[in-house]
């Protein structure tokens, strides 16, 4: 006796039919652009001084506005040298670890703390040692 191919029949038919609209979502056209606003001729500035304004209530500003380029120029500050790393027994105290604050004297290890002592509150004298390499 022959098996029934309504499930595979089913199985096929929603496959292709899953495949085909994933591919039509996919070539979707593009939308063409929205038109440019019309243009409209400016009307000339008044020739008389407008009255002042009233000042802004408290709390809220006020600004008008101009129109004017503005550059903005950007770039990373200088590094400071921050001399050769201090001796581990001079950080910890005499500790055999170094906390955050006493890290703190030496700049670029409170800077990295986090990283050089694995996400801990404290740094060990391996792990400072490791961290001096990594430099």
């Amino acid at each position: 006796m022959m098996k029934s191919r309504k499930p595979l029949l089913t199985l096929l038919v929603s496959g292709s039919l899953l495949f085909a609209g994933t591919l039509l979502a996919q070539n979707q056209p593009m939308s063409p652009p929205p038109p440019p606003p019309p243009t409209q001729n400016t009307p000339p500035p008044p020739t008389q001084q407008a009255p002042m304004t009233a000042p802004a209530p408290t709390g809220q500003a006020s600004a008008s506005p101009q129109q004017a380029q503005v550059t903005i120029n950007s770039s990373v500050p200088p590094v400071k040298d921050a001399g050769p790393p201090p001796d581990f027994a001079q950080l910890s105290g005499g500790k055999g670890y170094i906390t955050e604050d006493e890290a703190s004297a030496y700049p670029p290890l409170a800077n990295d703390f986090l990283h050089a002592s694995g996400g801990s509150k404290h740094l060990s004298k391996a792990a400072y040692a490791r961290w001096l390499k990594q430099r």
